[in-house]
């Protein structure tokens, strides 16, 4: 068998089964074969219908691309294409699985690998797609010469043709790609076929008569209608067919194909790494221009043919999820029929990405879609608009994700803290804001941030942890859950100490589940992260001051509220300013039990800190007099430490135990000493007691809770 010097590949899909595709399939091969005279492979890939094509075809113990799959790298081409099976009449045959149970055992590779000598070693590769689009189907509409969509001309077939089509839409094939076989196509009965073009939007390549006998006596002697009887009217539509597709060059060829999309992948330097799922990709300059030019090209068409104050911030923030999806659904319409007619894209992945791109950016929050899509990721970081890192397991990577330019990052700025009555610009050129998940949102724009805006987001996180997830994570150990259970249902007022990014509201909400449920909890946030499973629950967040510059409500003045709400619990969210007093107030007239959180490195600082917050308050009072309040009204501070390795760890909990002359006297009753860093760079340690018994152990007994098992021996 001689190498073929083009190849072209022709998948023929289908709504549902029973169309007729794969019989349509045998005969284009045997049409291929006589008419242009060259080699032909027919590639089942109907993993439903597995085994049809060797039945049709009178062939019996096909090998399989699973087959040959462990053994291609061990064989040579010639000793591949030796080994697949082939007719009398000469067509190969080729499934991709012999068996369904086969199929989750198939690797990309074998397919890859087994395509790369298909495509060198004959001229027409017919595929038998199936009737659904899977990702082994995508694989071969990539490298289709052209997609031939079988139905019949009835109500079913059609409405599930619109629906296929769709999703071949969605996935950003070209429109030109795909030519309608109308199967069994009957002019005085059937749809007729220029209103089966109008509803699908498709061309029809050809139309198959009916010829029920003929089949059957095709399927009794196994073989093809057109080598049983190659003048019936089947037969010749056919070949008509195939002729139509080589006079009106509609096929290019595989190695061309291919080509292209080895180009493009090396042109934009697509490299991630494969564990832990952080990038280190870097477009080259010229060919991000390119793409951003086509982009905004793009953006522009849509603009001319969408109503713009439809995709105004505020038009988007007053749509309900279902009025959002329609609109979305609308915009990426027109999307695809404006990229459908650009000739400058040069790949399907390209094509893809740009309708991605222009959607995200129309609809949503251009390339930050994708990085608050992806669960691994805690926190976001845009430092410019060609510069964005993420935060993975503590650990800051740079991401490929790019802004086209600082007027594209501002307006995604002002689609997020527009809607919520919020504005940044020169004179207001910060600001703090909360997207529709809860993520907490901080922007910073010119002339403060030289290089352009800068944006932070806190990503939301819906997972509530519990104390058996952080001692999974190894945050903390049993014993210590234990013994943060045990002061909680004390009413021990406690303050959750750490930097930035350590964990510190997690823990908080993590302390806040052992609070009984018959209790009545107050929480107060500047922007509301935490997430209580009880039913005695009363939220409040502060409210910034409008576009006016009034109607500011500070957590102070809501800290002061909840004391006239009757709570048995007050938790602030964050003590960053004057409320500290009022909190400490608080936790000192008999609201024990309360918690709050406070940026600090070490319990000592966290003392320091509040004392300067309270400073704050402009109560003009002494420094004994507010250390005195610190000391008698917080019991615990328990600090958050983010290690080296990226790891969060609780690394002290510490009690307050008085004041001794100007000092604020705390006693360490759990600490983690760190030991080193295995060869895996993570950090070595141990949770440890120290042994010391915390002044409050009575208050355990006098309200019966039970300590962890020899912790303290009094």
């Amino acid at each position: 068998m001689s190498k073929s010097t083009s190849s072209y590949c022709i998948t023929i899909a289908g709504p549902k089964g029973g169309v007729g595709k794969t019989t349509f399939a045998i005969n284009l091969a045997h049409a291929c074969a006589r008419q242009a005279r060259g080699q032909v492979v027919i590639v089942d890939m109907d993993f439903q219908d597995c085994g049809d094509i060797e039945l049709l075809l009178g062939l019996s113990q096909v090998p399989s691309i699973y087959d040959f799959g462990p053994n291609l790298h061990k064989m040579t081409e010639k000793e591949v294409i030796q080994s697949i099976r082939t007719t009398k009449e000469g067509i190969a045959v080729l499934p991709m699985i012999r068996k369904l149970k086969h199929l989750s055992r198939l690797q990309d590779e074998y397919i890859s690998d087994m395509f790369t000598i298909l495509q060198k070693h004959f001229q027409y590769i017919i595929i038998d797609a199936g009737s659904s689009v899977t990702p082994t189907s995508v694989k071969a509409f990539e490298i289709s010469s052209i997609v031939l969509f079988c139905l019949t001309p009835d109500l079913l077939p059609i409405h599930r043709s619109t629906t296929s089509i769709q999703t071949f839409e969605e996935l950003a094939f070209p429109s030109d790609m795909i030519r309608l076989v109308i199967n069994r196509y009957q002019d005085k009965i059937s749809i007729p076929k220029n209103i089966i073009e109008q509803k699908l939007k498709r061309k029809a390549l050809c139309t198959l008569p009916e010829s029920i006998k003929e089949h059957a006596q095709s399927v009794q002697q196994a073989k093809p209608l057109s080598v049983l009887d190659p003048r019936a009217e089947y037969a010749q539509a056919v070949e008509d067919a195939f002729r139509t597709l080589s006079a009106k060059d509609l096929l290019k060829t595989v190695h061309h194909q291919l080509k292209k999309s080895e180009n493009i992948v090396q042109t934009q330097g697509v490299t991630t790494e494969t564990k832990g799922g952080s990038y280190n990709t870097k477009i080259p300059n010229k060919e991000a221009e390119r793409i951003d030019a086509i982009r905004v090209k793009i953006h522009n068409k849509l603009i001319e043919k969408m109503d713009f104050k439809q995709l105004s911030p505020e038009e988007l923030m007053k749509q309900d999820e279902e009025s959002l999806e329609k609109l979305r659904t609308k915009t990426q319409e027109v999307i695809l029929s404006i990229v459908s007619q650009m000739s400058e894209i040069s790949s399907r992945q390209e094509r893809q990405q740009l309708v991605k791109d222009v959607l995200n950016e129309a609809i949503g929050l251009g390339p930050l879609e994708d990085l608050l899509a992806d669960a691994s990721i805690s926190e976001i970081m845009v430092n410019r608009c060609d510069q964005i890192y993420a935060e993975r397991s503590g650990k800051l990577k740079l991401v490929p994700s790019r802004f086209s330019s600082n007027k594209q990052l501002l307006g995604v700025i002002e689609r997020i803290v527009a809607p919520i009555g919020r504005r940044i610009d020169e004179k207001t050129p910060m600001v703090d804001a909360r997207l529709r998940d809860g993520s907490r949102v901080h922007a910073i724009i010119p002339p403060l941030a030289l290089d352009g805006p800068i944006l932070t987001i806190r990503k939301f996180s819906s997972d509530i942890l519990g104390p058996e997830q952080l001692i999974k994570y190894g945050a903390l150990t049993e014993e210590m859950a234990d013994f943060l259970r045990a002061c909680v249902q004390a009413h021990l007022n406690i303050i959750i100490s750490g930097g930035t990014g350590t964990g510190k509201t997690t823990l908080l909400n993590t302390l806040a589940s052992f609070i009984p449920n018959e209790e009545r909890i107050i929480t107060v946030e500047d922007s509301a992260e935490l997430q209580l499973a009880q039913e005695h629950l009363a939220r409040l967040e502060s409210r910034p001051a409008n576009l006016q510059g009034e109607g500011a409500i500070p957590i102070r003045e809501l800290v002061r509220n909840t004391l006239r709400m009757r709570p048995d619990r007050i938790i602030v969210g964050e003590c960053r300013g004057p409320e500290a007093l009022d909190m400490l107030q608080a936790m000192n007239t008999g609201h024990d039990g309360s918690m709050t959180t406070i940026h600090s490195n070490s319990p000592r600082d966290s003392v320091n800190r509040l004392e300067t917050l309270v400073m704050f308050a402009g109560m003009d009072l002494p420094s004994r007099a507010i250390r005195e309040q610190i000391a008698s009204a917080v019991g615990l501070i328990v600090q958050l430490t983010r290690l080296g390795d990226g790891s969060r760890k609780i690394t002290s909990i510490t009690e307050v135990t008085g004041i001794e002359g100007q000092t604020v006297s705390l006693q360490e009753i759990f600490t983690y000493k760190e030991k080193g860093i295995d060869e895996n760079q993570k950090v070595v340690g141990q949770f440890m007691a120290t042994g010391l018994v915390p002044t409050f152990a009575k208050k355990f007994k006098q309200k019966g809770i039970k300590l962890p098992k020899g912790l303290f021996h009094e």
